[in-house]
């Protein structure tokens, strides 16, 4: 690769990190409001509010970042067109491949980042996205049972305390349980604690009675106790489930050569193998994407409308072919023959793109795309004259 080559390779990958930042950080942002009641309702810290719903980012980054190329190299290549450096490259006897070869070495860069991303990095973050949510449950009594306040946990357990003390001493504690549809209990307490053990929490009265009134019975049961150990793991998710994580938090090779009597693929194998399939095909789309954008792009254009309409062929394109990968990925569940869709049209968009590329000569688009383009473009400029 020449000083040229790497000239274009500097700018495109540059183009694609501010790009991939944006995009990312605008889809994120979106997405993490949802979890925002973290900060509201659970009186998390805004720390823990960035760490678990950044846990997503590397998903968001594997699925942003062959489009987020494709924007970087459309932008890289009209830039040269406005600037007619394409076509002085193209005067001096520039082959397409060695401007080409810049744009397929970003691309590289960008396939082994999502190939990284889809075998390790995406499947952790998600899990320790599960860990730290459940752990954030598990510490909600903690954190969120404020003195004088009536706090309901699941819908159906209701907390009440009248002091905390600064050795985490609960004083004057009423707890309204409705999780037992037969059972309506009511507990209170001169004072308690909460207690984490390797089975679960626990919330340990002193000194108080329970009240139980069950369906279909007029008076209620009392019974006093001195200690009483009161079970939270059911309300609060308990410890985290490493052994149950879904089939997008497992790592690539656990969806190769998946686990003997794994529950979850005894029960979804045909999930694990779209999933498998799709990560399998992730690292072909930044490839893909910039043969597509050069295809279109890449020869010299004589006129703004015929870059106009290889911008609008690119993307029709590169949608279709994304298109055809997520109803891969979905009907493949049910119709395993339809994964092999998502790969013989990647097949496809590489090699007719390097088939075109080779003739050195810009898309031609169709007649009737021209003739509409024309039409459009007359009635634009009758307009703006009215």
């Amino acid at each position: 690769m020449g000083s040229i080559g790497r000239y274009i390779f500097r700018i495109t990958i540059a183009a694609f990190l501010i790009t991939l930042v944006s995009l990312t950080v605008v889809i994120w942002f979106t997405q993490a409001m949802r979890d925002f009641d973290l900060i509201t309702s659970e009186r998390q810290t805004l720390f823990v509010f960035i760490g678990i719903t950044g846990m997503i980012v590397p998903l968001l980054v594997m699925i942003i970042a062959p489009i987020a190329l494709l924007l970087a190299s459309a932008h890289v290549l009209a830039r040269l067109g406005q600037d007619s450096e394409v076509i002085v490259m193209n005067a001096a006897g520039l082959s397409p491949w060695r401007l080409l070869a810049p744009f397929l070495a970003a691309a590289v860069v960008v396939s082994l980042l999502c190939m990284v991303i889809a075998a390790y990095v995406s499947p952790r973050a998600l899990r320790e996205l599960r860990d730290w949510s459940t752990q954030v449950r598990a510490d909600i009594l903690t954190n969120i049972v404020q003195p004088g306040r009536f706090t309901s946990v699941s819908g159906n357990l209701t907390f009440h305390i009248a002091d905390r003390r600064p050795n985490g001493l609960l004083v004057g504690i009423f707890v309204d349980d409705r999780s037992n549809p037969n059972e309506h209990a009511t507990y209170l307490a001169e004072e308690g604690e909460i207690v984490k053990k390797d089975n679960g929490s626990y919330l340990v009265l002193e000194h108080g009675s329970i009240q139980r009134l069950e369906t279909g019975q007029a008076d209620p049961r009392i019974v006093t106790f001195d200690r009483y150990a009161f079970d939270l793991s059911k309300f609060t998710g308990g410890g985290p489930q490493n052994s149950n994580y879904t089939v997008r938090e497992k790592y690539i090779w656990e969806l190769i050569w998946p686990r003997p009597g794994d529950p979850l693929y005894a029960t979804q194998s045909d999930q694990f193998r779209s999933e498998m399939y799709d990560r399998l095909a992730t690292p072909f789309y930044p490839l893909a994407f910039a043969i597509l954008t050069y295809m279109f792009l890449g020869p010299p254009q004589t006129t703004r409308q015929n870059r106009t309409l290889s911008m609008i062929g690119l993307i029709v394109a590169a949608g279709a072919l994304r298109m055809a990968g997520f109803l891969s990925v979905v009907a493949g569940v049910k119709t395993p023959a339809m994964l092999s869709l998502q790969f013989v049209a990647l097949a496809a968009a590489i090699g007719i793109g390097l088939w075109q590329i080779s003739r050195g000569k810009a898309v031609e688009h169709a007649l009737f795309v021209n003739r509409i383009a024309n039409t459009v473009s007359e009635r634009l400029a009758r307009a703006g004259a009215s």
